[in-house]
């Protein structure tokens, strides 16, 4: 689901300003520039919603140029969202082609498949829209394991499109209805015959309609609030060396490098167990803890340092989301399966 707001601002009384965050957030990509992708993402986000649509496309081709601010940790990612952008202001005919290469370069990643599906379905291609959600469920769904929480959207809005399109339910459907737990059911938010009850003059009629619009946006605001993942530190072996090197009294945190290993991924299925949802893991560098470091007028060397460090990344999007799928390439960085490696 695509974050252009936060939930909060809904029922302020104070409206957002979106072309002046915009202009702050380019500010503060300025100063951070390995931070530029988050920020200007966000910046974009803003100026959209305050219908400046073409200087978002800017800031996304800001982005994409052949020289970015810092190297783009998800460009296909951008490249959705400028689409998308794209097509609501009359540049159809790019969009589509941006929509295009975005389906082929078939991502790991939920949310460029989201996207594009939405712009596709909100300007009536249904069958289009399809084709994409089935896809992008083919390609990062099992049915060996449950989906992980990025890839929910993926599932409803298929459900959605296809109750739209008069389908039939089918094995991802059924798992959309099970992962929904809404107090209306999914089937009812997304039956097509509900707008025309939008303008009935029975007053039973609009109650129910406003009890399910209301469930509706429960769950939208409460998707838009989920807070940033409950991450774990992750040290790869050259940046730990590199770390118990230079900060000796960290090797009582770290005794080696396959216990540390170990320890995240026993951290997180304990986590998990205890019901915690959306966990991920960040990966440290050296310079960047010790630009923390730095920035907490504190020496590097202070244990206590490193759960802020990772929680401050995490709050950045820096954290991939924990667990994988089988077949995905393992957190650890040994290049094999998770489901081979740390997955076992």
């Amino acid at each position: 689901m695509r974050r252009d707001t936060p939930a909060e601002n809904a029922e302020n009384a104070d409206p957002v300003d979106h072309i002046a965050e915009a202009e702050r957030l380019e500010r503060t990509a300025g100063r951070y520039p390995e931070d530029a992708e988050q920020l200007l993402v966000q910046a974009a986000a803003h100026l959209e919603l305050a219908g400046a649509r073409a200087r978002a496309s800017t800031l996304y081709d800001r982005l994409l140029a052949p020289s970015p601010p810092a190297p783009l940790e998800n460009p296909t990612l951008v490249r959705a969202l400028k689409a998308a952008n794209l097509w609501e202001y009359g540049h159809e005919a790019e969009a589509r082609a941006i929509i295009d290469g975005v389906r082929a370069a078939a991502p790991k990643d939920p949310a460029p498949w989201v996207i594009v599906a939405e712009s596709l379905e909100a300007h009536d291609e249904l069958e289009a829209a399809h084709e994409t959600y089935t896809r992008a469920a083919n390609l990062l769904l099992t049915e060996e394991e449950p989906p992980p929480y990025t890839t929910h959207p993926i599932l409803f809005g298929r459900h959605r499109v296809r109750r739209m399109l008069g389908e039939d339910h089918d094995t991802w459907d059924a798992l959309a209805d099970d992962l929904h737990g809404g107090p209306v059911p999914l089937d009812e938010l997304h039956d097509p015959k509900r707008v025309w009850s939008l303008g009935s003059d029975n007053p039973a009629e609009l109650q129910a309609e406003i009890s399910r619009l209301r469930a509706e946006l429960g769950a939208y605001r409460e998707a838009l609030s989920r807070p940033y993942p409950v991450a774990v530190l992750h040290w790869p072996a050259a940046e730990l060396a590199e770390l118990v090197a230079a900060y000796p009294a960290l090797a009582r945190e770290y005794p080696s490098h396959e216990e540390h290993l170990a320890t995240i991924e026993a951290s997180l299925r304990e986590l998990a167990a205890s019901g915690t949802a959306n966990l991920g893991i960040v990966t440290a560098t050296v310079p960047s803890y010790e630009a923390f470091a730095a920035s907490e007028s504190a020496p590097p060397s202070d244990p206590s340092l490193l759960p802020q460090y990772t929680t401050t990344l995490a709050s950045r999007g820096r954290a991939l989301p924990w667990p994988p799928s089988r077949t995905e390439a393992c957190w650890c960085g040994s290049g094999r399966g998770y489901g081979e490696c740390h997955g076992v």
